[in-house]
Order: C-alpha cells, then structure tokens, then sequence
C-alpha cells in the first residue's frame, strides 16, 4: 500500500459528515454523531454506529450530535469525532498529519472558526484551512465563480441553509439562514403530535421527510405507515400518513428559506441579478431532494432551478477540489485571505 497526497477535505455537516481524500475520493461518509460514556468521557461510537443510539441510550451513554446549526456546540465532542475521522482516513490510507480543508457556513463568527481550525489541529491536521460551505458547494456543483458573470447557489443543509450570489471567485451577497433539515424534521414532530397526538423521534421525522416530504404538490400522493407512541395511553401505535400531510407540514420552513432566497436576490447587483436569471439558481445539499422543492422556487422566484448533480457531496467535492489546486484557489479560504 502506497503514500498518498496527505490532503483532507472535510464536510463538516450538523447532520452528516463527509470526508475526502485527494487522489481517492470522498472516503468516509457518516452522521455527525458521538456516543460518549457519561462517566469515564470517553467516546464509545462515531457516526453511524453513534445514530442508531440516539433516543435509545442506557444511563451511562449519551449520545449527542456536536453541531448545532451548522456551528460547533459541543467542543469536546466535536474534537473527538473529528479526531476519529482524521485516524480512520489516516489509518486507511497510511499518511500521516495532512493538510486539511473545512467547510463552514458563511455565518459563523470568528471565535467559531478558530474553534473548527482548533479542533481540526488537535486531531492531527498539519495544516487547517476554513472554507466557506456555498463557495465549496459551487465549485463541487462545477459553477464556473471566478468567471464576472454571476451565479447563485442555495445549499440546504441539516442545519444550515446557505444562499449565496458569487462572482470573480468571491462572495457578493450573501445569507446563512440557521433554518433547513432540523427544523423540517422538527416541523414534522409538532404537526403528527397536534393532529395525532402521537411522539415520534427525530429519526422517523427524518425518514418521513427523506421518503414523502414534498415543497408543492404532486400529481399522486404518497402514504407511509410510521410507529410511534400515543399519548393518551403511553403504548405504541402505528398511523397512515401522506405527502400531502407532510407538505403542509413543512410547508411554513420551506417558505422561510425560499423568502430568505428572495431577500438575497433583493440584495444583489442588477448586473448580476440579470446573469442570475440566465444561469438559473444551482440547488445542493439535502434540502435540494425534498420532491418539488426546485418547481416551488421557480414559481415563487421566476428564475429557472438546477439541482446539482450529488447535491450531498458539492461541499466535499469542492473542498477536495481546492485542495487539488491549492496555489490558485488559496484565495477563497478564510484563514488565508485574513493572514495576507
């Protein structure tokens, strides 16, 4: 087994985290959550393993998700996975202390990037670079951003929603909106517990949302048996749920986030607002595979929608791009225009 390029790109996503590695491709892909033993600290499951505990975990294990929209909430946590995910690729792929790229979204203050630059160099990184979540998402998207014409991206991401108008390799305009993919799962919660008063977690909300959520109505609809616990007698309970029900549902997010894309728009020069209406809006991140999410923001903006190809992986895959040219691209990282 050879050395490899000792380059990472990591996607660090409050609800999934993506890992690439140069010359390879995206390497590790697992939620961001961390299973930690309450009484010696130390960390008992990363990721997949870690998910399929939450809700269920005995007293003495917690398992926790570390990022909170899109920002770090639990330092030490986020610390662990990170430093979990660096071994594992470390491991893997026998290279040791890499140069590594981060994305974060375009919101985040500057005690919250020396945190992830922090964390990144406590898990063994050589070198740790922040980047901007919408400006790797459109490189991943392959938008062409240091041409003068310009593009709008919205990433729609667990908890983040990031919109973003880009020109000559920077930001003109842009909106972190601390609503997405939480806040639908939590839409989902509240509606099925006030129409019928039954608790259901944030992992069936999820897997609702990812097999019906729909943005505007479809031409058939779609039903799904969900479990969960009733009430008013505390035992379990299977109901029938449609599309239709869980549009509605999400309905008021959804709006917030395509208002939030108008008010960006507002904001943005006429010479680009009319490149934006040529080139179409470029849709990445999970949100972008809500069913009809693209014809509800075509109708309310009059602007065409493209949803990127592998709308989950343009973060990574922008990041990993940067890194395949580090010399030309150092410009839109964070820490390297703040350093000249």
């Amino acid at each position: 087994m050879g050395f490899f390029a000792k380059d990472i790109g990591i996607d660090l996503g409050t609800a999934n985290t993506l890992v690439h590695l140069k010359g390879k491709g995206i390497i590790i892909r697992e939620p961001s959550v961390v299973a930690i033993d309450k009484y010696s600290g130390e960390v008992v499951a990363v990721g997949t393993e870690a998910k399929e505990m939450l809700g269920r975990t005995p007293e003495n294990l917690n398992a926790i998700r570390p990022l909170k929209d899109g920002v770090i909430a639990d330092f030490t946590a986020t610390k662990m996975m990170l430093k979990y995910l660096v071994d594992k690729a470390c491991q893997r792929y026998v290279i040791a202390r890499p140069r590594v790229v981060v994305c974060v979204p375009t919101g985040v203050t500057e005690v919250e990037e020396r945190a992830v630059e922090e964390a990144t160099l406590n898990a063994g990184a050589r070198e740790a670079y922040l980047m901007e979540e919408p400006l790797a998402a459109a490189i991943g998207a392959g938008l062409r951003i240091s041409d003068p014409s310009g593009t709008m991206i919205v990433d729609i991401g667990g908890g983040t929603s990031e919109i973003c108008v880009i020109s000559l390799g920077g930001i003109v305009t842009s909106r972190s909106l601390r609503v997405a993919g939480d806040e639908m799962n939590e839409a989902i919660v509240d509606y099925i517990k006030k129409k019928y008063n039954v608790a259901i977690g944030e992992t069936t909300a999820e897997e609702i949302k990812v097999s019906i959520g729909c943005a505007y109505p479809s031409m058939t609809t779609e039903e799904m048996d969900i479990k969960g616990r009733d009430f008013s007698t505390g035992l379990p309970k299977t109901i029938t749920i449609s599309s239709i029900e869980i549009e509605e549902a999400t309905k008021e997010v959804i709006m917030q986030i395509i208002d939030a894309i108008k008010m960006t728009l507002e904001k943005t020069p006429p010479e680009l607002a009319a490149d934006i209406m040529v080139n179409g809006i470029t849709l990445s991140g999970g949100g972008a595979l809500i069913k009809n999410f693209d014809r509800l923001l075509a109708l309310e903006t009059g602007i065409p929608v493209n949803i990127a190809e592998n709308p989950l992986d343009c973060v990574v895959k922008g990041a990993g791009k940067v890194l395949d040219d580090l010399d030309s691209l150092k410009s839109v990282l964070i820490n390297s225009r703040k350093r000249r």
